[in-house]
């Protein structure tokens, strides 16, 4: 397939620029095996679930990954961390009129934290903050929160609550992983009143999510690396829903995209490292048979995987009932609800 094929037109009045309030208020595009959709809202969504199921939730924990500030020359940059590399090394994109050059200085945030230009990885620079304060504790106190390059507006305070789930753990990544934000504290006493069974993965989710598929084929795009890791617990809880008949749920497609990495030979087993899966139309899914996902960007690998999960017509044509139907769209937008087994 080509990348055009995944396009479609937006208006932009649909781009979501603030969350629902209260979160569980979005709506909720239910797309059934057959392709027939039916409007919904979030709070429609344990009634959606079987007691037997699994829901898998991503605990990345997204930190205040952009930082302003100007080179040591005098330069305005804006430096967005893609990797935390260890307490004081990151991987980051830097934003320039002038590419900083390796062995100079940044001087970032409202206090200036030195920063030195190690080295350039192809469209990365890693770059090494000085002292013995540890990066994330800096980019906590300095940091700005990265919201997506279509969110037109600067990051205020609220957007540190709201770009970050509940359930948010483990710091590292620099994008939310969306689906999740919809889950408040009143929909998570109804899912544990159902005792709906839970279980976590971790992927930190990169600024790469963002970017579209600029190769005409498929075939010729590299995938952006992510890191994921899937622990035993959770290889056993689908095991455990396995035997007793329930679904594998995924709460987003950075949950998706963690276990069937973690299941490539075939099994599911637990997998710590990076991640490159790319997921198109006709890949074999091994293990995930639910889907809550928001609606995501044109030409982007994301929209690809949910159109191989759920079938390429029955999702582009869930795509334009939405946008007739007015739901908000991608990261701070309305959700979909899929189960695998529709295709073209």
């Amino acid at each position: 397939m080509l990348a055009s094929d995944f396009d479609y037109k937006l208006p932009e009045q649909l781009i979501a620029n603030r969350p629902a309030r209260p979160r569980s208020s979005s709506r909720l595009l239910e797309v059934a095996p057959d392709g027939i959709v039916r409007d919904r809202h979030m709070t429609d969504f344990p009634d959606l679930l079987n007691d037997d199921d699994l829901l898998v939730l991503n605990n990345t924990r997204v930190i205040p990954a952009r930082l302003f500030g100007h080179k040591s020359s005098g330069g305005k940059v804006e430096v967005l961390v893609e990797r935390v590399l260890d307490e004081h090394r990151v991987l980051a994109h830097v934003r320039a009129g002038k590419s900083p050059r390796v062995g100079s200085g940044l001087l970032l945030g409202e206090v200036g934290l030195p920063v030195n230009v190690l080295r350039r990885k192809e469209d990365l620079f890693e770059l090494s903050f000085a002292g013995a304060t540890p990066v994330l504790e800096l980019l906590e106190n300095y940091g700005h929160v990265p919201l997506p390059p279509y969110i037109e507006r600067a990051d205020n305070r609220s957007d540190r609550d709201d770009y970050q789930t509940l359930y948010a753990e483990h710091p590292g990544a620099v994008a939310a992983p969306t689906a999740g934000l919809h889950f408040d504290e009143s929909l998570l006493e109804r899912l544990n009143s159902r005792n709906i069974h839970t279980a976590f993965v971790t992927l930190h989710v990169g600024a790469g999510t963002f970017q579209p598929v600029r190769a005409d084929r498929l075939d010729d795009h590299v995938m952006h690396a992510e890191f994921v890791q899937v622990d035993q617990a959770a290889c056993d809880a689908v095991a455990a829903a396995r035997i007793r008949g329930g679904r594998v749920v995924a709460v987003g497609t950075t949950v998706v995209r963690s276990l069937e990495s973690a299941a490539r030979a075939g099994e599911l087993k637990p997998y710590c490292g990076d991640t490159q899966l790319f997921i198109t139309p006709g890949y074999r899914f091994n293990v995930v048979d639910a889907l809550l996902t928001n609606f995501h960007l044109p030409r982007s690998t994301l929209l690809m995987l949910v159109c191989a999960f759920a079938g390429y017509k029955a999702v582009m044509d869930a795509y334009r009932h939405a946008i007739e139907r007015e739901y908000r769209f991608f990261s701070y937008g309305d959700a979909m609800f899929l189960r695998r087994g529709a295709r073209q």
